[in-house]
């Protein structure tokens, strides 16, 4: 993070961040308090280590950690991740189209599970399938590597599947009401039209908006193709995940906190990896959105209708005007 990009940040947290000082005790600065925080997320320190860093109290760090990423989340969150239009998704569309040749293309879905130490009475819901405790970000995001929709909190032993299909994003996605562009032709073909779809990998549902990979099993050669475009554009938030991770070096040992902090740290990092993207490597905003309000569940589509999207997107990545020159290459 650049300075300039820490005092932009400090003068949006700052009024959140001041506290009064006492007759017993001057409070702890905003600047302080906001570095204490990112030294955390950046470091993975305890907070033992970080109370022998700033000769703060452990509970003090604690509370401090907690509140400062509260007032991140809700300071930046509809600055970088406002709800998308339709402009947006269609500049979205126009991202990934450009750099994983991918039409149509909203943005690429995954799960990623973050490490805890074991709640308190939580029996085995925060035990996942890779023998560790965890709560899982549910992430969308677009060809800049940006968090477009984050979901966190779902326990660690949920599939994937489940916890889009119990999201407010995914029951938004399924009644229609995300404004997504209508279907169109893709690009050098007058019909069919296509809906625009969100690329993810075999752990969702496939789902006219939701496309996945073909089963690893006797593919022919459209749907091997498939499968590589499919991996090509789906990349993009596996890159995303080790980015974060990478930047923000708490994702790399167990969370010691609350289930609750835990979700505030999650949300808070997601904001700031936006933040540093846009501002410090001078990539333009276009289409960033925030977790969407809860609504009633709706019922799916039916697989069949899915079953023709995908085949019809496979049938245009081997036709001359969907076909990239090395693709037969990678298969």
């Amino acid at each position: 993070m650049s300075i300039m990009v820490f005092d932009d940040l400090l003068d949006n947290v700052r009024v959140h961040l001041t506290r009064q000082d006492t007759n017993m005790r001057r409070a702890i600065s905003p600047e302080e308090r906001l570095s204490i925080t990112l030294r955390y997320l950046a470091t993975g320190m305890s907070f033992s280590s970080v109370h022998f860093k700033y000769l703060c109290g452990k509970s003090t760090v604690h509370v401090i950690i907690k509140e400062t990423c509260a007032a991140i989340w809700m300071v930046l969150k509809e600055r970088v991740m406002p709800e998308p239009t339709e402009a947006m998704w269609l500049a979205k569309a126009a991202g990934f189209l450009d750099k994983t040749n991918f039409p149509n293309c909203l943005g690429a879905l995954d799960g990623k599970h973050i490490r805890l130490h074991k709640p308190p009475f939580s029996g085995s819901r925060f035990y996942n399938f890779k023998k560790f405790f965890s709560t899982v970000l549910l992430a969308l995001v677009d060809s800049n590597f940006c968090f477009t929709v984050i979901e966190v909190g779902g326990y660690g032993s949920s599939s994937d599947s489940n916890l889009l299909q119990r999201s407010a994003f995914g029951r938004r996605l399924h009644e229609g009401s995300l404004h997504i562009p209508p279907s169109i032709a893709l690009p050098g073909t007058v019909e069919p039209a296509m809906p625009y779809v969100f690329v993810a990998d075999e752990a969702f549902a496939l789902s006219p908006n939701i496309m996945r990979p073909y089963p690893q099993r006797n593919l022919t050669l459209v749907k091997r193709v498939f499968n590589y475009r499919l991996s090509r554009a789906r990349r993009v938030v596996e890159c995303a995940f080790g980015l974060l991770a990478s930047k923000w070096r708490i994702f790399h040992t167990a969370m010691h906190v609350s289930v609750d902090t835990a979700e505030l740290i999650v949300k808070c990092a997601c904001v700031l990896h936006n933040l540093i993207r846009l501002q410090d490597e001078r990539i333009e905003l276009d289409t960033l959105t925030n977790p969407f309000p809860a609504l009633p569940h709706q019922p799916y589509h039916s697989a069949r209708q899915s079953m023709m999207v995908r085949d019809q997107f496979a049938a245009y990545f081997l036709s001359p005007e969907g076909s990239v020159p090395w693709q037969l290459d990678s298969v």
